[in-house]
């Protein structure tokens, strides 16, 4: 019995050895030989966001769908597509989340008000307990 938790051990401290480091996403895929058509399909992937992680833009995601989505943008931009087209398009087909700076209309105001509604609701609470210590020092 102690020998198969020894092996088990060992086993399972050999684990971390056996992963992987990711390739960083910034040598996944293409990239353009031209330095300002490189640094336009950069700056346009830090504005969308990965749909699989949500807090990174597909330009910093290791997911599998960012690199997809990397290189769907590399190929729009070799087409000789614009970016308001590029974004037109992956809106139309992933909605308004893609964004990392979706517009302000109706759908989305919650998304754009929640950080003000919490701090308020935040304000509204520690004003409440201020008031019952006051309350109870009196």
């Amino acid at each position: 019995m102690k020998k198969a938790a020894v092996f088990f051990l060992l086993l399972m401290a050999a684990a971390p050895l056996r992963a992987q480091t990711p390739t960083p996403p910034s040598t996944v895929g293409e990239t353009f030989s031209d330095p300002a058509m490189e640094a336009r399909a950069r700056a346009m992937q830090r504005q969308l966001r990965c749909l699989v992680c949500q807090g990174e833009s597909i330009d910093e995601s290791h997911s599998p769908l960012a690199a997809d989505l990397r290189r769907l943008v590399r190929e729009q931009m070799a087409a000789g597509k614009s970016d308001s087209q590029i974004e037109d398009f992956l809106v139309a087909r992933y909605g308004d989340f893609i964004l990392m700076k979706p517009p302000l209309q109706p759908d989305t105001w919650l998304l754009w008000l929640a950080p003000f509604l919490v701090l308020g609701a935040g304000g509204v609470v520690a004003w409440i307990t201020v008031k019952k210590a006051a309350a109870k020092e009196a």
